[in-house]
Parts: C-alpha cells; structure tokens; sequence
C-alpha cells in the first residue's frame, strides 16, 4: 500500500503549502478541508455529515478530496505507481516491456 498512499500524501503536503500562502480566511478553510477529504480517503472514513453544515464551498472542497483521494487509492490497487523526484505520479516503466508492438 506505499505506492498508494505516496501520491496522496503529497497531494496533502501541497494543500498545505496552499493554506499557508492564501489570503483569506475562506481560502485557508478549503485547502484544509481538501487535506481532510484526502486524509478521510486514506484512512477509509467518510466525515461528510461533519462538513454538511459548512458553507457550501468548504463542503464541496471536503469532498474533492475525499472523490480524489479514493481514486488515488482505487488506481493503486489497478496499477501500481511510482512517484519521480518530481512528485508527479508515473507509470511504473517494469510494466508493458514483455510486449514488443509489430512482433
């Protein structure tokens, strides 16, 4: 499950770094709820109710996260991904070299 749970922490690294350079405070609420919506989806529970009487906003950035997150996590288990030094998600380049096209 490591290669699953790399792309999101990254993901909740940047929100963070985001929170810190935004503006006001609606802004900082969002990536924070974005990063508990990733968070929730790492660790397989669902705080929606908890967010039902944010502002619609907050709510619908919870649940970015949350639908992001557990995508990550679903491609995971599908294929599995390495992160370059970058942090941008790849293909694992072991996968698919067994066939040779026009062969």
């Amino acid at each position: 499950m490591r290669h699953a749970t790399h792309p999101i922490t990254v993901r909740i690294e940047w929100c963070r770094r985001q929170s810190a350079q935004a503006r006001t405070e609606p802004e900082v609420d969002g990536w924070g709820a974005e990063a508990d919506g990733l968070r929730d989806a790492l660790m397989n529970s669902d705080h929606t109710n908890n967010y039902r009487q944010c502002p619609p906003e907050i709510l619908r950035r919870y649940l970015l996260g949350f639908q992001d997150g557990t995508a990550l996590l679903q491609t995971a288990r599908v294929q599995p991904v390495h992160t370059a030094a970058t942090g941008t998600p790849q293909p694992d380049p072991r996968r698919g070299n067994d066939i040779t096209p026009g062969r």
